[in-house]
């Protein structure tokens, strides 16, 4: 039985997918919601998502931490997650005050921003639990590349890099990817790291940050790679 997984990635006008089959390229998918990508993934074994899921109740993740202290000049790219109440606030104001608080240290604008998507894919996870987990592109492709990456995503030569290593995990991005062509290409490499991680996931060769993962509220909390 062929096995069907899709990676996804968010971006400013809603969110990017790539469906590997058998771990090859299938298809890219844009969508203005993570909903719309998730209601027409039927046969996914699992969807994999770059936007944090779980939340502690008093405390930083481990996970962002781990996570960013393996990727070197590119550990930037992980934003450190807050307490589940401090998503719960208003206005960044109020986000960043209750954040000090619980937690000795600020909110950055950066992570409020992630705010709406991480609210609507937080509601899906809760709902289907067991089809979508998080992975973090820069963590993935440390995996594959064996060790932090150079360049920045948003460069020439870590756009060439990037691609270069899903080449090599047999996952080529053609040219023409049909309306997902609209989307920034960094975005969708991510979303294709992404999804060479969510085939992992489907083949139990994902490993996590923490491992095992860390429990909170009842879920079980990791970036898988």
């Amino acid at each position: 039985m062929s096995i069907h997984v899709i990676g996804v990635d968010a971006y400013a006008l809603g969110w990017v997918g790539v469906e590997l089959r058998d771990g090859r390229f299938g298809r890219a998918l844009l969508a203005s919601t993570l909903y719309e990508i998730v209601a027409g993934s039927s046969g996914a074994a699992v969807i994999g998502v770059d936007i944090p899921l779980g939340m502690l109740p008093d405390r930083w993740r481990a996970a962002d931490t781990l996570a960013a202290d393996t990727l070197g000049p590119r550990r930037g790219s992980v934003f450190r997650v807050p307490p589940r109440a401090v998503w719960r606030e208003p206005d960044f104001t109020a986000a960043n005050r209750l954040c000090r608080q619980l937690t000795g240290a600020g909110l950055s604008r950066q992570s409020w921003a992630l705010r709406p998507k991480l609210i609507e894919a937080n509601a899906i996870w809760e709902r289907h639990p067991g089809l979508l987990f998080e992975a973090h592109p820069e963590v993935s492709f440390r995996e594959m590349a064996g060790e932090p990456l150079t360049y920045a995503k948003k460069t020439w030569s870590g756009q060439a890099k990037r691609r270069e290593l899903l080449a090599k995990q047999g996952i080529v991005l053609p040219d023409q990817l049909g309306p997902a062509g609209q989307a920034p290409p960094d975005d969708i490499l991510d979303a294709a790291a992404v999804a060479w991680t969510a085939h992992r996931m489907a083949t139990g060769a994902a490993r996590s940050y923490p491992n095992p993962p860390e429990e909170g509220d009842g879920t079980r909390i990791a970036i898988w790679y």
